[in-house]
């Protein structure tokens, strides 16, 4: 399996020309009958030998930190980011395994945060502070890691670790200081998922066709942004409550419509996804108060479930009619649809 990073960098060696790299992805997306613009491609796995090291390192992190931290907690979680860091250095910059890179990036930045979150909330007294701050802190050190990381393996999820990081320090600092501001949790969550999203459109926009490494890493921001927008929304409407309200419901479906046309414009599926479960739960709610309990949530899943195949099946058709209606200077900067 070969992902368009590895056919840029065949056509960079002389390997490949460029004449024949654009001939093999036309050739590929006319026998999917689908551009790969549309496809949102990702590298998650190119062998099972992604997941056999990925079980290895599993076991490796948790044993070295386990004995590590016989001596103290925090020197547990210092030896395994140190390790994965190691493992990194081979698996992912050497052997470029895409699912050891993954794991081995969110276990790095773990670790790295509670190597710093334990002693900095044992040095302050304030039971609540105490944890605020170092949450502020261990983050704050999680975004300079990430940075590092970055630098050294350039690993596309890495740039979305990186922004929850920051997310969550500065969220921690605003609750730290402010303390009022713990009443506003879900605007400010929703403000944060902004933040996120307009940088997954900012690296969007760079590679509209979706050919090189900064689609990936839209991918994952996009990943990050989606429960973080979604969630306050749904949450401050009341939809999580289980009342199974009629007005719930209809609100629900059109907040998910909303989404949809959204996830259209900008060929984001993460949006909908995120949003899916709270659909399902307020139809699910609206069915059993109306009497129809052992079977509420089959009835939503197959309504829900054909409609979301539909779509799929009809995704640049509706793609198409969704850009039709925006203005130029926005269709612009998104991926185009087959044809255009």
């Amino acid at each position: 399996m070969y992902s368009d990073e590895d056919i840029d960098s065949a056509v960079a060696a002389g390997a490949l020309s460029a004449e024949a790299a654009a001939a093999f992805r036309a050739h590929i997306a006319a026998q999917r009958q689908t551009p790969a613009v549309d496809e949102e491609h990702f590298r998650l796995v190119t062998g099972f030998n992604d997941i056999f090291v990925v079980i290895a390192s599993a076991l490796l992190l948790i044993s070295v930190g386990w004995i590590a931290s016989t001596v103290t907690g925090w020197f547990g979680s210092l030896v395994a980011a140190v390790t994965a860091w190691a493992l990194t250095e081979f698996f992912v910059r050497k052997r470029r395994m895409a699912l050891p890179a993954i794991v081995l990036l969110i276990a790095f930045c773990g670790n790295v945060f509670f190597a710093v979150f334990s002693p900095v909330k044992d040095a302050i007294g304030d039971p609540i502070k105490g944890v605020i701050a170092a949450i502020a802190i261990a983050s704050l050190a999680t975004v300079v890691a990430t940075a590092a990381h970055w630098k050294r393996f350039h690993v596309p999820i890495t740039v979305a670790a990186g922004a929850a990081a920051l997310a969550a320090s500065l969220m921690a600092m605003l609750f730290y200081w402010v303390p009022a501001a713990r009443e506003w949790i879900s605007p400010i969550l929703f403000a944060a998922g902004l933040a996120i999203f307009a940088a997954a459109l900012r690296w969007d926009a760079s590679d509209v066709k979706r050919e090189t490494r900064r689609s990936d890493i839209a991918f994952w921001l996009h990943l990050l942004a989606a429960p973080l927008l979604v969630h306050p929304v749904f949450q401050v409407l009341g939809i999580t409550s289980g009342k199974g309200e009629i007005a719930q419901a209809l609100i629900a479906m059109a907040l998910y419509v909303a989404i949809g046309l959204v996830s259209l414009a900008v060929d984001r599926r993460a949006l909908m996804v995120s949003a899916l479960g709270y659909v399902l739960y307020a139809f699910t709610a609206l069915l059993k108060s109306n009497g129809v309990v052992s079977l509420s949530f089959a009835l939503t899943a197959l309504v829900i479930g054909s409609a979301l195949l539909l779509l799929s099946a009809f995704w640049q058709v509706s793609r198409r009619f969704a850009l039709e209606r925006l203005p130029l200077s926005m269709t612009s900067r998104l991926p185009p649809v087959r044809g255009q």
